[in-house]
């Protein structure tokens, strides 16, 4: 069973923070679908991806290419990645399920702390996911160093 890790963007910004979520995801030998719900910011975020540093490249493809199911890390908008991921990263208030938190080995929800929208967003996501009770952890930027401010379940 899963768990769904929230994260608090107040300090760096998604270009900044997913590239170190992914190299870590895969470093465990996970799997990860990105979601998203808008594909001209998913294909903004793989421009990003691919101007990274070359000593850390993320190897990513943008779903539907004609190798989605070979991609470690696959940018999607679709509920069902094809590439057959453990983790998927959330973000921009994409939508997830309770199941889904239960049957992957991790899901991220990455939110922008400055934006009251997506503030809200991400409570209704916790309090959903924990009254059907998932495993769910809250983490914080806001001190400088990532810091662990909530668990439940």
């Amino acid at each position: 069973m899963g768990a769904a890790y929230f994260y608090h963007l107040t300090r760096k910004p998604l270009e900044a923070t997913l590239p170190v979520l992914l190299e870590k995801a895969l470093g465990a030998g996970l799997r990860v679908a990105v979601r998203g719900t808008d594909q001209a910011r998913l294909n903004w975020l793989d421009e990003k991806l691919w101007l990274g540093p070359e000593e850390g490249f993320l190897p990513h493809g943008l779903s539907g290419g004609s190798h989605d199911t070979d991609q470690p890390i696959l940018l999607t908008t679709e509920q069902q990645a094809s590439n057959l991921a453990q983790c998927v990263m959330i973000i921009d208030g994409a939508e997830v399920s309770a199941d889904e938190v239960s049957a992957l080995e991790r899901v991220c929800i990455l939110f922008d702390g400055n934006d009251p929208e997506a503030l809200n967003v991400a409570r209704g996501q916790w309090k959903a996911l924990t009254v059907a009770g998932c495993s769910a952890q809250y983490w914080s930027e806001e001190s400088g160093n990532w810091q662990k401010k909530a668990e439940s379940g």
